[in-house]
């Protein structure tokens, strides 16, 4: 059942559904993002901000262990829940997990609304602000480097992935900012541990060493803790800020849904905030 559109903030014309729960702080993260970037863009009280909807789908089963040991795959939750979210009138979906990506194209197939894939608009905002041949440092998940996800739609783009070897010490920094069971981003709840800080400034300075330009958060809860703040040695891009740009872009109508038909698919767009989108049609 779609949402009236009249109870919809002022100029809204699409709804944005958030995939979340991917962990239970991705999700989070992102909306707090939304916020800070609506209100660079003059959001100053409640209906300055749009109307979206979130399913936080902590149900489902690791994603780097389905990549990387064989287990469960989410591909029945994640289409489950994007269904739901669909169902709920949403008109695009973005979800709060970079390693979820490697299932797009079979949860893709059944909806009716695009899946706004996540290394796509990150690689295609890089390659706006910066030339051919940038080296970009990625901070990711043992089973997102394994995929591939980022590396493809860098390259796609003639940029040089530089992302630590998955034995190597500076991945057990990631691997250990993110699932320690004591200091771990996906353990401490809401709150972001010094340990994990420190562990994921120290693997960026790790890509910066490699010659890497830029470095990616490419994965939510590398999102959550390596801010600006905390790592100044190199730009820091965050794919949950692109998505935020994007996601805001679309509800207030400077996008379209047939424009992030482009952004649901590897190389498919050619910026998440590029003036080329075609303005869609007010919801009716």
């Amino acid at each position: 059942m779609a949402l009236d559109p009249s109870l919809l903030s002022p100029g809204q014309q699409y709804l944005p559904g958030i995939l979340g729960g991917l962990g239970p702080l991705a999700h989070v993260q992102f909306e707090r993002r939304i916020l800070d970037r609506g209100r660079l863009r003059g959001a100053r009280g409640d209906g300055g901000h749009p109307v979206w909807i979130v399913a936080s789908a902590a149900s489902t089963p690791d994603r780097t262990r389905a990549l990387l040991e064989g287990g469960e795959s989410p591909v029945r939750h994640l289409t489950a829940f994007a269904l739901l979210l669909e169902r709920a009138g949403a008109d695009a979906l973005f979800v709060a997990c970079n390693a979820a990506h490697a299932w797009h194209a079979d949860v893709q197939g059944a909806l009716r609304i695009p899946w706004v894939h996540l290394m796509d608009i990150t690689a295609a905002a890089i390659r706006a602000a910066y030339p051919e041949g940038t080296r970009v440092g990625l901070l990711a998940a043992d089973g997102t480097l394994t995929a591939g996800l980022y590396q493809r739609a860098l390259e796609a783009r003639g940029l040089v992935a530089v992302a630590p070897p998955i034995d190597s010490p500076a991945q057990a920094l990631v691997r250990s900012a993110v699932y320690d069971p004591e200091t771990g981003i996906k353990a401490t709840g809401s709150r972001v541990s010094r340990e994990a800080t420190d562990g994921l400034a120290a693997a960026a300075l790790w890509c910066v060493r490699q010659g890497a330009q830029v470095v990616v958060a490419a994965c939510t809860e590398v999102s959550v803790g390596l801010t600006p703040e905390a790592f100044e040695v190199a730009p820091l891009v965050d794919p949950i800020t692109v998505a935020a740009d994007l996601l805001l872009d679309f509800a207030f109508g400077a996008c379209g849904p047939a424009a992030l038909y482009a952004a649901a698919g590897p190389a498919g767009v050619s910026g998440s905030t590029a003036p080329g989108f075609p303005r869609g049609p007010a919801r009716s």
